[in-house]
C-alpha cells in the first residue's frame, strides 16, 4: 500500500527541458507490501502559471529511498523521517538544478 505521509506545495525555482518551473511539490511517501516498509522523500517541479495552476508534469522528477526494512508504518520513525525531510529534498532539488522556497508554501500541507 503507498501512502503519501506528507504532502505540501512551495514556490521553487527550476529550469527543466528549457521548461521554468516556479513550483515544487515536496513528499515522504511509505510503501508497505509483505511485511516490508520503504519510505522515500521525492520532488517534482511544475510550471505554476497562476495561482489556479497546480497542474504537475512528470519530467522534472527526483526521488530517494530514504528507509527500506522488515517491519511496518511508525509514527515515531515517520517523525524523524520529517526532521530531515528538507534536507532531502534540497539535495534532489539541487540535483536537478532547482531550490525550494521553504518560507513560501503554497498550500498547507497534508499528511496521513
Amino acid at each position: 500500500m503507498v501512502l503519501d505521509v506528507y504532502e505540501q506545495y512551495f514556490n521553487a525555482k527550476c529550469k527543466f527541458n528549457g521548461v521554468p518551473r516556479k513550483a515544487a511539490i515536496v513528499k515522504l511517501t511509505s510503501d508497505s507490501e509483505a511485511g516490508n516498509i520503504r519510505y522515500s522523500v521525492s520532488v517534482n517541479f511544475f510550471p505554476f502559471r497562476d495561482p489556479e495552476d497546480f497542474c504537475v508534469s512528470y519530467d522534472a522528477y527526483a526521488e530517494k529511498e530514504i528507509y527500506n526494512a522488515k517491519g511496518r508504518r511508525s509514527k515515531k520513525r515517520e517523525k524523524a523521517f520529517m526532521e530531515e525531510l528538507r534536507a532531502h529534498a534540497d539535495e534532489l532539488a539541487a540535483s536537478m538544478g532547482g531550490k525550494i522556497y521553504w518560507d513560501k508554501p503554497l498550500r498547507d500541507a497534508r499528511t496521513a
